[in-house]
């Protein structure tokens, strides 16, 4: 209906632009939530609404410079689980780090942690976890960029392929389970309701659209049919969820007592928040107070820094599929990297917590609507960044009752897990060596892991510094699982076009006016037409190659 360039009316373009914003608010909060989890912060509501504006704020910001420096694909740009998910699963090994008993293993350069005996959950130790997060992302942060900048990311692909991808990724929604549980438990009846409802009305009500009456000038009031609720489908299990546990909260099926696990079920539990809550908060560097730095931290972004390069690139060939486009050029990948690594950065010195990465909700938004313009998702980043501005916003998010947020969470990593799985179908999976190493390596990405958080003392070089290294490096189970995907996948004989890797790789020559609905043009730059002349642009890996004059 609209390409890439299309100028879409005022009106639409609100309308659509509304819908990927909700369509992927889900996720944002989600990650919000574990980054709180990580640092302390779950019982803290206020510290929640604030880091969580903090996030649609940089969710607007880095969608909107990937729309029009990046890679001008129309893609929306979320907070990365992949930062946060080695945290977590690194987390469950300090059982007394929240109250200042245990020092939280990867944050080891956090001095004055075993020395003094904090409440749990206090502002000291989650600003001091929150800090370390931030210097670390900040470095993190400006390596992913120079990878973009550097033209690297078109050295990667060379040796990584969907036999990489898929087991790396895989891990990172395996990792969040526990987090999952926790939710779930306080209502299983609820939870599991609510994943039933987004089930049944995405997929199996798929194939039906809703009926929607509808008023204009030219055919008065008439009735249209559009899969509502396919595309809302999350949105409404949610809403539905909350309802009803608002009304038994009101015919008092749920305790009062804040200890019982059922008070989280409650929709008046933290409505306070709302209250306490300013109605414009804007986000700044040094807000959480100075970055710190910890070498842990560091090296643990820096895996989740790859996991998520992988999945970015992906994630464009992806989008210029749906958007029936030619494949991007190195040039496009190159630029998509460097903004994201530069807005990672950005959300280190904001204190986010979390770097952004690239969503595969709404490249499935776009395949269904049919609407790929690039001003949408500028409007889309627009409403983002007034979201984050306005603090009561974030903070009704924040009050969604546990069993309902379980259930969305149970959905969406399910279906984030099996999108990760279609990378699968450029693979030869008659292939016993592509099978042998999948296997594998998923298998040694959940038993090193396990291993490290259930044993005690199971790494001691004599230097505790090095210790924690090591820790953080095999209980990171993106790491254990994918550098064992990478080497194998490298090292046993197998061809190209069995790897997955000979489908991925394309060249400009191979457009063709008549395959797509717009052409390579669509990736060049903002004013490249000013600059397409310049020999100079033949040594920038991020700029499209210089044409002739006259061409």
């Amino acid at each position: 209906m609209y390409n890439i360039s299309s100028n879409v009316p005022p009106h639409l373009t609100l309308m659509f632009a509304l819908q990927q914003v909700l369509s992927t608010l889900s996720g944002s909060l989600v990650v919000s939530l574990l980054v709180a989890q990580v640092v302390c912060a779950e019982d803290n509501d206020e510290f929640k609404a604030k880091l969580l504006s903090s996030t649609l704020f940089m969710n607007g910001v880095t969608t909107f410079f990937m729309v029009t420096l990046g890679v001008r694909l129309p893609v929306f740009q979320g907070p990365s689980s992949s930062y946060v998910a080695p945290l977590l699963a690194i987390s469950q090994i300090g059982k007394g780090r929240c109250n200042g008993t245990q020092p939280f293993t990867v944050f080891n350069n956090i001095s004055n942690m075993t020395e003094t005996k904090f409440p749990e959950g206090s502002d000291d130790i989650i600003l001091r976890y929150l800090q370390a997060l931030q210097g670390s992302l900040l470095a993190a942060g400006a390596v992913h960029f120079l990878v973009g900048v550097t033209g690297l990311a078109g050295v990667l692909l060379r040796f990584i392929g969907p036999i990489t991808i898929v087991p790396t990724i895989l891990l990172t929604g395996f990792s969040v389970s526990g987090t999952i549980i926790k939710y779930t438990q306080v209502n299983w009846p609820l939870s599991m309701m609510t994943s039933a409802i987004a089930i049944i009305l995405s997929l199996y009500l798929a194939n039906r659209k809703t009926v929607i009456p509808m008023w204009s000038r030219k055919k008065s009031c008439h009735f249209i049919r559009y899969p509502l609720h396919t595309v809302f489908a999350i949105l409404i299990a949610m809403a539905v969820g909350w309802a009803i546990c608002a009304i038994l909260t009101e015919v008092g099926a749920f305790s009062m007592d804040r200890n019982h696990k059922d008070f989280y079920s409650r929709t008046d539990a933290r409505t306070d928040i709302i209250h306490k809550s300013s109605w414009f908060n804007m986000p700044y560097p040094g807000q959480f107070g100075p970055m710190r730095f910890d070498i842990s931290v560091f090296v643990s972004f820096m895996v989740a820094t790859v996991v998520s390069i992988l999945d970015s690139i992906g994630d464009y060939y992806a989008c210029a599929s749906a958007c029936n486009v030619p494949p991007p050029p190195s040039h496009s990948v190159n630029r998509g990297i460097a903004i994201e690594g530069l807005c990672s950065s950005l959300s280190g010195v904001i204190g986010c917590g979390h770097a952004t990465t690239t969503y595969g909700t709404s490249i499935g938004a776009i395949g269904l609507t049919r609407v790929a313009s690039r001003y949408v998702f500028m409007a889309a980043a627009l409403i983002y960044i007034v979201f984050g501005l306005v603090g009561k916003v974030s903070a009704i998010f924040i009050t969604i009752p546990y069993p309902v947020l379980g259930g969305v969470l149970l959905v969406m990593f399910g279906v984030f897990n099996g999108v990760v799985l279609s990378n699968l179908q450029s693979v030869s999976l008659s292939s016993m060596r592509n099978l042998a190493i999948i296997g594998t390596s998923l298998m040694v990405g959940l038993v090193i892991p396990e291993w490290i958080e259930t044993y005690d003392n199971t790494i001691d070089t004599g230097n505790k510094e090095a210790d924690n290294v090591i820790l953080t490096l095999l209980g990171n189970p993106n790491l254990a699982g994918g550098v064992l995907a990478c080497f194998l996948d490298n090292t046993i004989p197998g061809t190209r076009t069995e790897r997955g890797i000979a489908q991925w790789e394309t060249k400009e020559e191979d457009d063709s006016s008549s395959k797509f609905s717009e052409g390579y043009e669509v990736y060049n730059p903002l004013f490249f037409d000013k600059l397409k002349h310049f020999k100079m642009l033949r040594f920038l890996p991020f700029m499209p190659a210089p044409q002739e004059k006259g061409v």
